[in-house]
């Protein structure tokens, strides 16, 4: 079964590294995407699964303040932490987690390489490494990336998760290459 010509690897891909139009307003580093992760990507014949945009869905284009760019980025990044740990948020988060888990066992449960969760350090919904909470960065993981964290986990699901920042694209397609390891064995749901 899908002995054709697909690659049979997928990676997952935070909403904003295919479009910078999504992300909140005065943040954008890029005019569309990051290119040399898509490209690499693409390079690779690796599939993309992109997730959704927990902020854009939860908060709207605007994050509920159509002035908030005018706060410094990390308070700004902290207001929206708070609006999406509204228990509605949550609930929308779950859900969402919840069809991006089925896909990832779904994919694995056919032979599929599922190489990895490739995030944006800093935000308040997508962090990986690192997030923005009480006014600073700081060590930790976003809203969703923990809620898709425990998700994976609660199923039996290990992957690799990398956070990237478009600011700093060496560093991060260095870690993109480390965590999409395409020589690594195939993954299978526990």
């Amino acid at each position: 079964m899908f002995d054709d010509a697909r690659s049979k690897k997928v990676v997952l891909v935070a909403h904003c590294l295919l479009n910078q139009n999504s992300i909140s307003d005065g943040t954008a580093d890029l005019p569309s995407q990051f290119d040399e992760i898509i490209e690499y990507l693409m390079a690779n014949d690796i599939g993309i699964i992109q997730m959704f945009c927990p902020e854009l869905t939860c908060l709207g284009l605007d994050r509920g303040d159509e002035r908030g760019s005018e706060r410094p980025l990390l308070e700004e990044n902290t207001r929206i932490r708070g609006l999406l740990s509204d228990a509605a948020n949550i609930d929308t988060m779950r859900r969402k987690a919840d069809g991006l888990v089925r896909q990832v066992k779904q994919y694995m449960s056919h032979g599929f390489q599922v190489l990895g969760v490739i995030g944006v350090d800093r935000s308040p919904s997508c962090g990986v490494e690192t997030t923005s909470k009480n006014g600073v960065e700081e060590q930790g993981k976003g809203v969703f990336m923990e809620i898709l964290s425990e998700m994976l986990a609660e199923n039996g699901v290990t992957l690799p998760m990398v956070g990237t920042k478009t600011h700093d694209r060496e560093t991060s397609l260095e870690k993109v290459r480390r965590c999409v390891d395409v020589n690594r064995q195939p993954n299978v749901p526990h």
